[in-house]
């Protein structure tokens, strides 16, 4: 419970920040069709996607995790970073060329046409099902740091606040849609930095340094150790630099929620210019979250403040007990930026696919546009009430193990998707489209139990980040598998 924060200034805050995210979302949604719903009428300026992306790609677990773990892991997950960024090369080389070539509104159009309507249904389903748990875990997460912030000082149980937090971001989303989001994204995003920052300028103000002293502390200090050369290491370089390769192909480019604002950009160069720079602003981005981590040791070292067991409680304890109010509300404005931004255009991006992949209406002529706007209303709605399902679930079963295994279950969806697109772009062989499920299936089960054995199997090697590549290939072989001995199919 906040020292410095009362209730009264919280909800203020909180009202003016979704005010302004409404007032956003009524000046971009006037007049708005469906082709500024799905794509924003392919006129996005790049500048503002690559900027947006920021707050898709960070979320609250990000905010609070990364810094924390610095203790654990020093600067080591740059090296995850440094691989994002030649992942987002494939992604502006490879994949958007494609998409555009094709001018897709749901990347998973891609494999009905190259493999056949099954594939596109099944590669739909991994992404409703990774993006809907992945939601939902991180608004739990963000949506907790709140209960902590406020709704408990108020005595609002969990049940209703989360329900509140759902209801504003179904209010702000539901009429414009990628035409609006890439906008209140763009919001998101600012707050979400400054919140880092200015909480980095907190602690450099409360130790009387210089911002060179400061940078000068973090570069010297025991964990600012980026390259780990240890081959037996989980954080071992080059198996953290692939992983974050891999992870940035699959879970940015064949990731629905990543890519839809992507091809609202008017021509190819622009959207592959706004990934590149995106790739730096990552990992600019990244360094501060980092060197952030390296400050809160430094402080906590200097003030003789004892460090919590779990790292994911240190930035909260800080910023609640320490830092005082200005950082307190630096904080509060980070996690709310963090909280809805982790579910607003996820809602935007399930309902595309569930649109487009399973239920076909994109093409469906015999529906009217008011009848399919009706429809669409009614799946975004649904996916905003299985969002506060979940997350109340989460609650109920109240288990930290329990609750990040079932987020990482959903990571094992994303491999069948890079073994799908790595198929269906680098070889030419048409398959069996109606077996693409079993391999779909097979393959993820298959990497668990790589991952579960390894250590026995591989004689003390442990699979860490690189079981997605695994489960891409084991995808990839149980296509080739099933292929047509005398197919060729292009798309």
């Amino acid at each position: 419970m906040s020292d410095v924060l009362n209730p009264a200034l919280l909800i203020g805050v909180i009202a003016a920040y979704f005010l302004v995210l409404v007032g956003i979302s009524w000046w971009k949604g006037r007049g708005n069709d469906s082709d500024g719903y799905f794509l924003g009428n392919r006129s996005s300026p790049w500048y503002i996607i690559a900027f947006g992306m920021i707050g898709d790609s960070l979320s609250g677990v990000t905010f609070v995790s990364v810094p924390g773990e610095v203790g654990v892991k020093n600067f080591h997950y740059l090296q995850i970073v440094l691989g994002y960024m030649v992942g987002y090369f494939v992604i502006a080389k490879v994949l958007l060329p494609l998409y555009y070539r094709l001018q897709l509104t749901s990347i998973y159009s891609y494999l009905r046409e190259r493999f056949g309507p099954v594939s596109q249904q099944t590669g739909s389903f991994y992404f409703l099902l990774s993006r809907t748990i992945g939601a939902a875990f991180r608004l739990f997460v963000s949506a907790g740091v709140l209960q902590l912030f406020l709704f408990d000082q108020l005595g609002v149980p969990f049940w209703i606040s989360v329900t509140i937090i759902i209801v504003l971001i179904l209010a702000y989303t539901l009429k414009g849609g990628i035409k609006t989001l890439i906008w209140t994204d763009t919001f998101q995003s600012l707050f979400l930095l400054l919140g880092v920052v200015l909480t980095c300028g907190a602690i450099i103000s409360q130790m009387n340094w210089s911002l060179g002293e400061a940078v000068s502390q973090i570069v010297s200090s025991e964990h600012a150790k980026v390259f780990n050369w240890d081959p037996t290491s989980k954080l071992y370089f080059f198996k953290q630099f692939l992983s974050g390769m891999f992870i940035a192909i699959a879970m940015t480019g064949l990731d629905q929620n990543m890519m839809q604002k992507n091809l609202s950009v008017r021509t190819l160069p622009e959207a592959q210019k706004n990934v590149l720079w995106f790739s730096v602003i990552v990992l600019i981005v990244n360094v501060i979250f980092v060197s952030l981590g390296a400050l809160m040791y430094m402080y906590a070292a200097a003030k003789g403040i004892a460090v919590p067991t779990k790292t994911d409680e240190f930035l909260p304890l800080l910023t609640l007990h320490h830092l005082g109010t200005f950082a307190a509300i630096v904080f509060l404005l980070g996690i709310i930026a963090a909280t809805f931004s982790s579910a607003d255009s996820v809602l935007t991006t399930l309902t595309t696919s569930l649109y487009i992949d399973i239920l076909h209406l994109d093409t469906n002529e015999k529906k009217s546009e008011k009848s399919k706007l009706m429809i669409r209303n009614v799946i975004h709605g649904g996916f905003a009430f299985l969002l506060l399902a979940v997350i109340l679930l989460f609650r109920a079963i109240n288990n930290d193990a329990v609750i990040s295994g079932i987020f990482t279950a959903a990571g094992y969806t994303y491999g069948p998707l890079l073994g799908l697109f790595a198929f269906g772009i680098y070889n030419q062989s048409a398959i069996y489209d109606r077996l693409v499920p079993v391999v779909c299936l097979l393959a993820p089960f298959l990497s668990f139990a790589l991952s579960y054995y390894s250590a026995k199997l591989f004689h003390g090697y442990q699979i860490g980040f690189e079981l997605l590549l695994i489960n891409g290939l084991l995808t990839f072989f149980g296509l080739w598998l099933i292929r047509r001995k005398n197919g060729i199919q292009t798309a």
